[in-house]
């Protein structure tokens, strides 16, 4: 019983949603700034060359 996990139990929810965010996954972890300004920054480049190289 000293290798069990103590935590405090978590709040009522639906489906489990609070639990699914508990959960650590294997992967990249990226900023979400990062997510964000690099989409954009791609469809603003992407106005621009249209705008100015394409007559």
């Amino acid at each position: 019983m000293g290798k069990e996990k103590k935590s405090a139990p978590l709040p009522a929810s639906s489906a489990g949603l609070l639990r699914f965010f508990e959960d650590e996954t294997k992967g990249f972890k990226v900023d979400p700034k990062i997510v964000v300004t690099v989409p954009s920054s791609l469809i603003v480049v992407s106005w621009l060359m249209d705008i100015f190289l394409i007559p």
